[in-house]
């Protein structure tokens, strides 16, 4: 009797350690047949091999009632069963209305907002600056950081104490900003 084999018959018997030492002797299986099975599915899943190896595996031995596995290869069928159950679920809840539906998922990061770059009159972006300098120095000081320095937004974010999520916010808003102003500028009266 292998040592799988021996553990199986351990939980079934109702023995509490015995899960604790069956783990670390499947993990690297179950771990490819994730991955097997997560490489089958469409691009953007979110579910990564390790969480669907654990979420698996506290399905198979963490119920009231122990299931009863004859063999190994009985153990791992029942693992490739709950991954799919969980692939499933993870399929369902992705397709809800509540999580956007059949909505492509973008990256934020990757989006530029639909405001044109502003002229290179740097006359006038330096006056445009200065304005936004009285009303919000903040926002004028990672323009030109981004603008003039050529750092990324996240560089931006860590020279002036502040998250990336909030520098985002603030750069989309200086570039409407500063849109807005340089347009004024140069729309005839």
């Amino acid at each position: 009797m292998s040592d799988i084999t021996r553990i199986l018959s351990q939980i079934e018997s109702g023995d509490p350690s015995a899960a604790e030492k069956l783990l670390p002797l499947v993990y690297d299986e179950l771990r490819k047949l994730a991955a097997a099975r997560l490489a089958q599915e469409k691009p953007g899943q979110t579910l990564q091999a390790t969480a669907l190896v654990h979420d698996a595996y506290i399905r198979l031995v963490d119920a009231e009632k122990p299931p009863r596995w004859d063999s190994r290869g009985h153990f791992f069928a029942a693992a490739a069963e709950a991954m799919r159950r969980i692939l499933v679920d993870s399929a369902i809840r992705r397709k809800s209305r509540k999580h956007g539906g059949d909505r492509q998922r973008l990256d934020i990061a990757e989006i530029e907002p639909a405001v044109p770059a502003p002229r290179e009159d740097l006359l006038a972006l330096s006056d445009a600056l200065d304005r936004l300098a009285e009303l919000q120095p903040q926002t004028a000081e990672l323009v030109k950081l981004r603008y003039f320095a050529g750092l990324t937004n996240k560089q931006a974010a860590e020279l002036l104490g502040v998250s990336p999520r909030k520098a985002d916010a603030l750069w989309a808003y200086a570039r409407v900003w500063l849109h807005d102003q340089l347009a004024e500028r140069t729309t005839p009266p």
